[in-house]
């Protein structure tokens, strides 16, 4: 994506995730990879810096090594969201954004589970839209371990034939990625959305079953 484009996209999906009550405070963070035509790297929102309230020549503009270009201090989460490109282009050459955010339900599902991946197959569009979000276990934010164990996860899914585009950090939130910040931030909704309904619901709820799971496979291409 070239740095215009980006700085505007960036903005305005960090805007809306804030009037939206999907990000609060300073919680949160978007990163966009930038084309080679403009020196490759990657544009990220400043560290403790309001999504609601980014300007865009403010936002931290870092090399392909990191090395910060120009703007202010760049996320402390940069670290994990370059290891997140680096495992995810292997299976998704055309991963450009990744967005990280505190979302309440899903952090809400993390504090109350502790099983290998934070949702069962409970809606279709869960199933269509995100997929499986692999639990990583708690890790204190920027921890570079946490930033390994992503990539490693990443890695272990694709190559099992079953390629993701979130995860789930135990008692921080999620990181979801996709091909530009409109999509990152659709693939972020259904997944809060999805948590919702399951903070919601009182028992238990029952997943899709296998050959209903395998219809949206056929049928939409689904990845789970």
């Amino acid at each position: 994506m070239r740095i215009a484009l980006a700085r505007e996209e960036i903005c305005r999906v960090g805007k809306s995730l804030f009037d939206r009550g999907y990000v609060h405070a300073t919680a949160g963070n978007i990163s966009v990879r930038l084309d080679e035509a403009d020196g490759g790297g990657f544009l990220i929102t400043p560290t403790d810096a309001c999504l609601g309230f980014l300007d865009p020549e403010r936002l931290a503009h870092v090399d392909a090594k990191l090395n910060q270009l120009s703007g202010e201090k760049a996320s402390k989460t940069i670290a994990l969201h370059d290891r997140i490109y680096a495992a995810s282009r292997v299976f998704d050459a055309n991963t450009r954004c990744v967005i990280h955010t505190h979302s309440t339900h899903c952090v809400a599902l993390s504090l109350r589970t502790d099983q290998p991946e934070l949702l069962p197959a409970v809606t279709p569009y869960f199933v269509m839209k995100v997929g499986r979000v692999p639990h990583i276990p708690y890790h204190r934010p920027g921890d570079v371990k946490a930033a390994a164990l992503v990539a490693q996860t990443i890695t272990d899914y694709g190559q099992g034939g079953r390629p993701i585009r979130a995860v789930m950090l135990s008692r921080l939130g999620p990181n979801v990625w996709h091909d530009s910040p409109a999509a990152a931030m659709a693939t972020l909704e259904e997944l809060e959305e999805t948590a919702r309904l399951v903070c919601l619901t009182a028992s238990p709820t029952p997943p899709l079953t296998e050959e209903q799971i395998q219809e949206l496979r056929v049928t939409f291409a689904a990845r789970w």
